[in-house]
């Protein structure tokens, strides 16, 4: 009786053995409810135990491709294209991930094997894309670069070594890296980036050029090429470069990312909100990069939800891009004849060799259009060259908030609160409107160096423009600034008078 159980057992254990398709089934259910490792663990030991499965072997190669692992892909779909030649899904992922491998003749080929196979197919539209893309006249200047893998790890390194703000240092290791590979076109514009980022903006062009010369069509290269003419001004290379990019439809993420970004940057915001928004419907998971340049795209392309929960997916990567909303009250309703909407009046002004003059730019770059622009560029705002006190504005300016517990921290917001209420006067500001600020922030700096605690913002906004007015015409009463500000004439007085010691001729 014993054997007779015994043998039943061994029976039962053997007819229940795990098969492929067990684990097949196993890995389909993980899927849908996208455990995505248990599923890649089913899937694994399925093709070991049944690997003549064309289906089992297609559904991971599916996997290994959501996963970005495309030369594994590309193994395990050439077993299942022999053994089932006649699959339709098989051979038109064969063209995708050909094309994401860059083998674009053999991924044309197989878009055309599966547009004769099944032209009304479930990937028609895809495949006839991927056939477009590899028959462009300069797709083979367009292909991946393959580099030695010592040459990545450098590049990567001098990438570290530019966002450490090491440029010198990066320069050094690219010029040394397309020394040794000499079509190592990423490199170039990398090495490009990094003089652009030193200030050699003509180096950067050159570099550029030659990489056009001889990579024609190099996306990477045009788009920097586009972001150097765009920060110097040179409206008709801009608009020609534009032009060039706009006729181009990319096929690798990474383009894609490029191409919105770099149009978003330059003010082509419905151009950058196709590449980047196409991006994200693909399921494409981006950088605080990605989320900032897709929420300022999509805000001022007119599609508000999309930029506001793309800002929310990149506060939880970067909560301190906080204030760089595109929504902030001072990007609505701007008024480019403002002083304050021309960039080149801030960088003259930033760059400007008194520090009140400075301080009344970072002011100004709080409530400009070109906010973005000018922090973007590497060479305008130097954080580490400036003053204590210039920190302080430019923090105002980029939303960030104050300890109004420390004393000094106090005085400072209260100097911002009366400037807030000149502003509100006079915005847009006219060049005649800018000299009344030109005085306030010469006040402004010497009073904060001397601890003064601006204790009244709407006595001292009042007493500063009885103070500027004054001293243009006779007929000026104090009266009128204290009714206009809603404080009495003895106020006004009393901040006037303290205003004073604050003026150059008052100086000991």
């Amino acid at each position: 009786m014993n054997k007779k159980r015994k043998k039943d057992l061994k029976e039962n254990i053997i007819s229940f053995l795990p098969t492929g398709d067990y684990y097949y089934k196993k890995a389909l259910g993980e899927l849908q409810k996208e455990q995505y490792n248990k599923a890649h663990k089913y899937l694994k030991r399925a093709v070991e135990l049944s690997p003549n499965d064309a289906s089992i072997l297609l559904q991971y190669a599916i996997l290994q491709m959501e996963l970005d692992n495309f030369d594994k892909a590309h193994e395990l779909l050439r077993e299942a294209n022999v053994l089932n030649p006649t699959e339709p899904e098989i051979v038109f992922l064969l063209a995708e991930v050909n094309a994401h491998l860059g083998n674009f003749v053999d991924a044309n080929r197989f878009a055309r094997e599966y547009l004769e196979m099944d032209i009304q197919g479930e990937y028609t539209e895809e495949a006839m894309e991927i056939v477009d893309f590899t028959e462009q006249d300069n797709l083979d200047l367009l292909d991946v670069d393959s580099p030695s893998s010592e040459a990545l790890f450098q590049q990567e390194k001098s990438r570290r070594l530019m966002e450490e703000g090491k440029f010198n240092e990066a320069v050094e290791l690219l010029e040394s890296i397309i020394t040794d590979n000499p079509e190592f076109w990423a490199a170039y514009n990398n090495l490009a980036l990094a003089y652009f980022y030193i200030g050699e903006e003509e180096q950067a062009k050159a570099l550029l050029h030659q990489v056009l010369t001889e990579n024609r069509g190099n996306i990477h290269a045009l788009c920097n090429l586009a972001v150097i003419h765009y920060y110097e001004k040179n409206t008709e290379e801009l608009e020609g470069i534009t032009s060039i990019l706009s006729k181009i439809n990319p096929y690798f993420v990474e383009h894609r990312y490029k191409l919105g970004a770099t149009f978003a940057l330059i003010g082509k915001y419905d151009e950058a909100y196709k590449w980047l928004r196409s991006l994200q419907r693909k399921g494409f998971e981006g950088d605080p990069g990605f989320y900032f340049w897709l929420s300022h795209s999509a805000y001022f392309a007119g599609h508000e939800e999309v930029a506001r929960n793309a800002w929310k997916a990149l506060l939880k990567l970067d909560p301190e891009k906080a204030g760089f909303e595109p929504w902030l009250p001072q990007m609505k309703d701007i008024n480019s004849d403002g002083s304050e909407h021309q960039r080149e009046f801030i960088l003259e002004k930033l760059q400007n060799k008194h520090v009140s003059e400075r301080i009344f730019g970072f002011y100004l770059l709080g409530k400009s259009k070109h906010r973005q622009e000018i922090i973007s560029h590497p060479q305008w705002i130097k954080v580490e060259e400036l003053t204590t006190m210039e920190k302080l504005f430019l923090a105002q300016s980029l939303g960030h908030s104050f300890d109004e517990k420390s004393v000094a921290e106090k005085a400072f917001m209260r100097a911002i609160a009366a400037t807030d209420l000149l502003y509100e006067k006079y915005k847009p500001l006219t060049q005649t409107a800018t000299y009344i600020f030109q005085m306030w922030f010469v006040l402004v700096e010497r009073a904060l160096e001397k601890g003064y605690g601006f204790k009244n913002p709407k006595a001292l906004a009042a007493a500063t423009e009885y103070m500027f007015e004054s001293s243009r015409s006779k007929n000026v009463t104090k009266k009128y600034y204290a009714d206009q500000y809603g404080i009495t004439t003895n106020t006004l007085t009393k901040y006037v008078n303290e205003l004073m010691q604050f003026l150059p001729l008052f100086d000991a």
